[in-house]
């Protein structure tokens, strides 16, 4: 009896723990989100099972696994301005569940703030990200009625330029040149129409942009700043739509549908100003103008296999006389392929071609001249959801680069100039890396990561030697820098190797929740530089040169720490983020006084390797939901660089001390309103303040030969007065005809309403009257109105 008893235990034990086994059986659910309009996949879109507490995001293609329990469970699938979906599923093996989701018509009484969508999610380690939508971009007033979405990234915290018309941005103390800037993967150089008055980026054209300040996945690499990563649309594989836009100073044109109805689309959109027609009117010969063109094809060939085809092409022009034309751009193209190995196993393999150009042609003198970069890039990247704690992204990406420093073509038999050409610059620079997305518990969450990166200096062009390795040398009688000069040349042939770094970049971001609407968060990055900027402005421009590191440039190398607090108030109707942030940066450039870069055949010997710092705290505050809508964003922050003597009698650069970098902002100030008064008017008001502006200003003058000669002292030691303006807009929107198939919008807009007077630069004259020098205040804008007219149909 007791035999048969123990056996009987023994059996129900054995009993219970298969049940339990069986009752934790899980199999994964997997597809994609789209919109169920137009088709186009949702990146961001949450699904979730409320009864299991588990949940996801869909990645860049809306691609989506959760492991779910066997059994009937409740999926949702939330994403901002669109309806919940809510249904019933059965699971009893692997279940390949796509979800197309409509936009909620019926609460657009309602405004949802989407920028930083996954700010309001606590529990996710994401952080110093930033997130606009494209409805928020297009509510903002901007300079002429544009839309910009470099502009609009400057309300953020943390995010500055150098000024109204100015191109770039920087980010948390960094110069423009430490953002790495992707339109679908493809590499830009240069963000700028018009010399910086508009970004190259079609607003109509984007489906999703996001900033990077900090707390960087492994899967970004190559700029020590900042990654900036946006997406196009895909193109309507529904039916067709075209939108159309005209403004003071330009227009634009977007035609989007299927090929193949539910399995391949396109889009096609372009701008264009028209601003110089008007100047040929009033018989003036000079011109400045912009066009681009957004292009993409997607086609769908079976469940498992995407395909898609994406492009960008612009060019400014701007001509004086017919004497000087100047042309520059950008182009890109990038060939994906999605493939879906397993349910849990997502891969994305892109070839990437991208071109930066930049060209003079002097009819006056005779000749053109030819510069620019181009890229070709491979790059290979999985997702791997190994579980619902655990997804890793792994992969490599590997990039040929060829820099054209410079070219003289004669233009003419009469030119007279000789033709002449800057020896061109090669590199390769590969990486892997592998991402960790690892929730430990249920307050605590980890994202940690490795990237491997390499960079190979390649051969092809002749490398200067100089006496002791110095290409700078120091002379101490003037105490001053000087060229160094060569003793020697040594020519590496075609794909020899110069010279070679290797670098480990690791990544961590810890989040701890303490509740459901409060959260701490810390991060730490270590990212390598490998290309530098050639520029001694404040704001890059189309003429600065890209080189690439190699026996006397070093790359530059970020340490950054950042530690935050992020609190959701009264069901995320308002939200509260704190950022506080520390980096440094080794191997920085400094240029020697009175340097020149451009067609400069030994660049080594006008710089040198500095380092440079930044900190700071931002603070934003934001209103996401009802009828008035926005946020307040603040940075206190600080930006520096030294570049110390490099033995001890040297002085090294402003003295060897620590000094202002030129795009340091100790106050950033900014606050973005929006009113929804009813379904025809929509108000919108931007205002920022910005500490003045880095400058050089000179402490007194000599007199030599009746002229006055300034002196000039420390670097950066004085500042512009403070920069502010005011913006507002309207939106009118016309009651829709039931006869009409398209529906239209006006926007009406105020730049700088007060007519402020913000100083773009300050310079320094004689006046040849008097012979006294006097300050001359260069201002760009003042008050400006403007009017846009859109339609759809």
């Amino acid at each position: 009896m007791k035999k048969s008893k123990k056996k009987y235990a023994v059996t129900l034990v054995f009993l219970l723990i298969s049940a339990w086994c069986f009752s934790q059986e899980k199999f994964t659910v997997y597809g994609t989100v789209s919109d169920l309009e137009s088709g186009e996949k949702m990146i961001g879109a949450t699904i979730t099972i409320p009864s299991e507490n588990i949940g996801t995001i869909t990645n860049e293609y809306g691609f989506y696994a959760l492991e779910v329990p066997k059994g009937s469970h409740t999926i949702e699938i939330r994403f901002l301005g669109y309806k919940t979906i809510i249904k019933e599923v059965t699971i009893t093996e692997k279940t390949n569940f796509d979800v197309a989701i409509a936009e909620d018509n019926e609460t657009l009484d309602e405004v949802v703030v989407e920028a930083n969508k996954n700010s309001t999610n606590v529990s996710g380690t994401e952080m110093s990200t930033n997130k606009l939508s494209i409805s928020q971009i297009k509510q903002m007033p901007v300079v002429l009625g544009e839309p910009d979405v470099i502009k609009s990234l400057l309300m953020l915290p943390g995010v500055t330029n150098a000024g109204e018309a100015a191109s770039g941005f920087n980010v948390r103390g960094g110069a423009a040149d430490q953002n790495l800037i992707l339109l679908d993967e493809a590499i830009i150089y240069n963000s700028s129409h018009l010399f910086g008055f508009f970004s190259i980026f079609n607003p109509d054209a984007i489906k999703d942009l996001k900033l990077y300040k900090g707390g960087i996945p492994a899967k970004y690499g190559g700029r020590v700043s900042s990654i900036l990563d946006i997406y196009q649309k895909e193109g309507n594989n529904n039916t067709l739509k075209v939108n159309a836009g005209i403004g003071l100073l330009s227009s634009k044109l977007l035609v989007e549908g299927p090929l193949k109805k539910d399995k391949a689309s396109f889009l096609f959109a372009g701008r264009s100003s028209y601003a110089h027609l008007f100047l040929k009117l009033t018989d003036n010969e000079n011109s400045a103008y912009f066009y681009d063109l957004n292009t993409k094809l997607n086609y769908e060939i079976d469940p498992k296999n995407n395909l898609y085809l994406s492009g960008y092409f612009g060019r400014d022009v701007f001509s004086i006389n017919n004497s000087f034309s100047n042309t520059y751009g950008n182009t890109t193209f990038n060939l994906r392929w999605n493939h879906l190995f397993s349910e849990k196993l997502f891969s994305n393999l892109s070839l990437i071609y991208s071109d930066y150009y930049y060209g003079l042609d002097l009819d006056l003198v005779g000749f053109e001249w030819n510069s620019g970069i181009t890229n070709f890039n491979v790059k290979y990247d999985f997702n791997h959801y190994i579980s619902n704690a655990l997804k890793l992204t792994y992969g490599t990406n590997n990039i040929y680069y060829n820099f054209n420093p410079g070219e003289i073509i004669p233009t003419g038999e009469n030119s007279g100039i000789n033709e002449e050409a800057l020896e061109r610059k090669y590199a390769f620079e590969n990486a892997f890396y592998i991402d960790v997305d690892h929730k430990i518990t249920e307050k605590l969450s980890a994202r940690y990561g490795l990237r491997w990166s390499n960079f190979f200096r390649l051969g092809n062009q002749h490398i200067n030697v100089y006496d002791n390795n110095t290409p700078v040398t120091y002379n101490e009688t003037f105490d001053i820098y000087e060229k160094g000069t060569p003793i020697d040349s040594i020519y590496y042939r075609k794909n020899k190797v110069i010279s070679s770094f290797s670098n480990l970049e690791p990544r961590l971001a810890l989040a701890y929740k303490i509740n459901d609407s409060t959260s701490i968060k810390a991060s730490y990055n270590r990212l390598n530089q490998y290309l530098h900027l050639l520029s001694n402005t404040s704001s890059p421009t189309p003429l600065d040169v890209w080189t690439p590191s190699g026996p006397y440039t070093k790359p530059q190398q970020l340490d950054q720490i950042a530690l935050g607090y992020f609190k959701a108030f009264n069901n995320k109707r308002y939200s509260l983020e704190i950022e506080a942030f520390y980096k440094k940066v080794a191997n920085r450039i400094d240029y020697i006084d009175g340097a020149d870069l451009i067609a400069n055949k030994a660049i080594e010997q006008v710089i040198l390797n500095g380092k440079a710092r930044a900190y700071g705290t931002e603070i934003l505050i934001r209103k996401n939901k009802g009828d008035l809508t926005g946020w307040l964003a603040y940075t206190l922050s600080r930006a520096e660089q030294r570049t110390p003597g490099r033995t001890p009698e040297e002085t090294g650069i402003n003295n060897g001390n620590w000094y202002t970098a030129a795009y340091d902002k100790t106050h950033d100030i900014s606050i973005v309103s929006n009113y929804k008064l009813n379904d025809r008017w929509q108000f919108a008001a931007n205002f920022v303040y910005q500490t003045g502006q880095p400058a050089t200003f000179p402490s007194g003058y000599y007199t030599y030969q009746g002229v006055n000669v300034p002196i000039y002292n420390n670097r950066n030691a004085d500042r512009l007065t403070s920069y502010h303006h005011l913006d507002i807009s309207a939106t009118l929107t016309p009651r829709k005809n039931a006869t009409r198939s398209w529906k239209s919008e006006w926007i009406f807009g105020i730049y700088n309403l007060y007519n402020r007077k913000n100083a773009a630069s300050i310079s320094f004259r004689q006046n040849r009257m008097t012979g006294n020098n006097k300050a001359v205040r260069l201002s760009i804008f003042g008050i400006i109105p403007s009017i846009t007219y859109n339609i759809k149909f």
